[in-house]
């Protein structure tokens, strides 16, 4: 198979999906790697390193395009990439198709584009391994994050997250018990501040008691809780995640207003959305804004801020799944393998996420019978999505 790797062009984007030692290993299984020039310049990998693992550096875009059959990008497509993709092609990046637009999944499905979203892959536990390599890294760059903007110089309330001998310590309220909650709670706790937990479900909480002990204080995440925790904080964390669709609204903006002026709020959820009303999107060029007196930190890609970690953690994660759609082609491996066939959103033209279905309300049908053959296809009940709604969400990960 030919396998294209292009340089990013969303903004601040600077992680690869495939590092050398994944081209490495692909071009030694016998396929052909085609690597944009500079696709890895964000992350330190050179043109040189590309070509000594055996993959090909292409110094047009266009010719990675056109030539590969399995496209690897992280950001998902947008706007005049989504123009560029070949008809029937296979794009494997970060899609979050429940929080994109209406448009974004009519183009793919008009293109008959199979998109495959990293971030819906599961292994045989029912883990996102891919998505949680970043919300691993993301986790961490919250409380570095929260810790800068809590400085005076940067707008914040001139607090230490650790306090000092006889002066408290700022006060964290994470929302959602999954990877990034977890991470975020474990070096928040490092840095000596006080950790509120918020989660919807008490076993994610239990669990998160038994890995952090009772350094952290663990709350139901139900409305009145959940504003009385924002209002007391310091630092608000948002890291929810309901897999494939998009993230509920917990913090909504009258809880925003109740905050402390200067108090610091970073929703590492924006990528499906955001789970704070006052939240939308930035970069890591222009990372934050102002609202109510409240700093937002919002940006969708901000394990990009250390790419070359990002990058290898994406590739050791995402590379056997890579692997088999490589080996096998896609409609073989999505057979073999229930947990990438739960990551598929279109394929062939036709919407196989229901989730999606549900946040667009658009017919969808099961990828069991988009893979049959077409005559096959005869008689398939074909599901409409209905409207999604927003709610306290059910176990969170992220």
């Amino acid at each position: 198979m030919i396998i294209g790797v292009a340089a990013e062009r969303t903004r601040g984007e600077n992680r690869v999906l495939l590092a050398p030692s994944g081209a490495r290993v692909l071009a030694e299984r016998g396929h052909i790697v085609l690597v944009q020039s500079g696709a890895g310049g964000g992350c330190r990998f050179r043109d040189e390193d590309y070509r000594e693992a055996g993959a090909r550096v292409v110094y047009d875009r266009d010719n990675v395009i056109d030539r590969a059959d399995l496209l690897l990008q992280v950001a998902p497509l947008h706007g005049a990439e989504l123009q560029q993709v070949l008809p029937g092609q296979t794009v494997l990046a970060f899609h979050h198709l429940a929080a994109a637009s209406r448009a974004t999944v009519e183009g793919l499905l008009a293109r008959a584009v199979t998109a495959i979203g990293l971030e819906r892959i599961e292994d045989p536990t029912g883990d996102l391994p891919v998505l949680h390599a970043m919300s691993e890294i993301a986790g961490q760059l919250a409380i570095h994050v929260a810790a800068h903007y809590l400085e005076t110089r940067a707008g914040g309330r001139g607090i230490l997250l650790g306090g000092s001998p006889g002066i408290p310590p700022a006060h964290v309220v994470i929302i959602g018990a999954g990877q990034v909650g977890l991470w975020a709670a474990r070096l928040a706790i490092g840095n000596g501040a006080q950790v509120t937990l918020v989660d919807s479900s008490l076993a994610a909480l239990r669990r998160a008691e038994e890995s952090l002990g009772h350094a952290i204080v663990t709350q139901i995440a139900h409305p009145q809780a959940v504003a009385r925790a924002v209002a007391y904080a310091d630092v608000v964390i948002g890291a929810v995640l309901v897999r494939g669709g998009r993230t509920p609204q917990i913090v909504s903006r009258g809880m925003v207003r109740t905050m402390k002026p200067g108090a610091v709020i970073i929703d590492v959820s924006i990528d499906q959305g955001g789970c704070v009303e006052t939240s939308r999107p930035t970069t890591l060029d222009q990372p934050i804004y102002v609202e109510h007196g409240v700093t937002h930190y919002c940006v969708p890609n901000m394990a990009s801020a250390v790419a070359r970690t990002a990058s290898l953690a994406l590739t050791c994660a995402a590379l056997p799944y890579i692997q088999a759609l490589a080996d096998l082609g896609v409609d073989a491996a999505a057979r073999q393998d229930p947990g990438l066939a739960a990551a598929f959103f279109t394929h062939r033209g036709f919407l196989v996420s229901e989730g999606v279905a549900r946040a667009f309300g658009m017919p969808w049908r099961r990828l069991s019978a988009a893979l049959a053959p077409a005559v096959a296809m005869a008689g398939v009940e074909v599901g409409v999505g209905a409207t999604a709604g927003f709610g306290v969400p059910g176990p969170t990960d992220h």
